[in-house]
């Protein structure tokens, strides 16, 4: 498949483009800053842009695709500049135009309906310090909802630099406790196992261990 990744410098990201060319797909990674992306492949194309403010390179980046896969994130910052709400408009509006509906969302478990499943010290945790990155996202996932795109959004639990696993457990509700987690590698595992299933087409996906 040809595959659109934004936020593909990430380190969720370039672990998804890493297992995607491992894969045998080809893939687009969109970078705002290529001296933060190392990788180099003969199926990999990179386009340089802001999904905040340039929607040519957006469009650009999309045309042509199976897929689109957004893993983007406001890495060590608690400010979220409405980065998530603003890029996903963007990166819709270019695959309706483009005809391209596969979209793949990762989001974090405790936005919106999710975090009624969380545990109280992860409840916490969201009030305390996550606030304002969770409105940001909230809010782009309701606008994500009502847009015609065969969406899935993945709410990884705390997320770990742990090895590749292929064994967590994935539903639209789990049974949590402590603080839960999950490696990188298996969520892009997650998304990467999705690109051609139905099963959660206009769903949310709650991953852990």
């Amino acid at each position: 498949m040809k595959i659109a990744v934004f936020g593909a410098s990430g380190p969720t990201g370039r672990e998804f483009v890493r297992q995607a060319l491992d894969a045998g797909h080809e893939v687009t990674a969109f970078v705002r800053n290529p001296g933060a992306f190392e990788l180099r492949h003969e199926r990999l194309r990179v386009v340089v842009g802001d999904t905040m403010r340039d929607d040519a390179k957006v469009a650009e980046a999309v045309r042509g695709q199976d897929a689109v896969v957004s893993a983007l994130g406001r890495r060590n910052s608690l400010k979220s500049a409405n980065l998530i709400r603003t890029s996903l408009k963007s990166i819709v509006s270019a695959m309706e135009r483009g005809g391209v509906r596969r979209l793949l969302v990762v989001s974090a478990f405790g936005v919106g309906e999710s975090e009624r499943d969380a545990p109280l010290v992860s409840r916490i945790m969201f009030r305390l310090l996550l606030t304002d990155l969770f409105a940001d996202k909230k809010a782009a996932e309701e606008d994500l909802k009502r847009s015609s795109v065969d969406w899935t959004i993945a709410y990884p639990v705390m997320l770990t630099n742990g090895p590749l696993t292929g064994k967590y457990r994935v539903g639209e509700r789990l049974a949590l406790s402590g603080v839960p987690k999950i490696a990188r590698a298996d969520v892009a595992h997650f998304i990467l196992s999705q690109l051609e299933s139905r099963d959660y087409v206009r769903k949310i996906a709650i991953l852990s261990y």
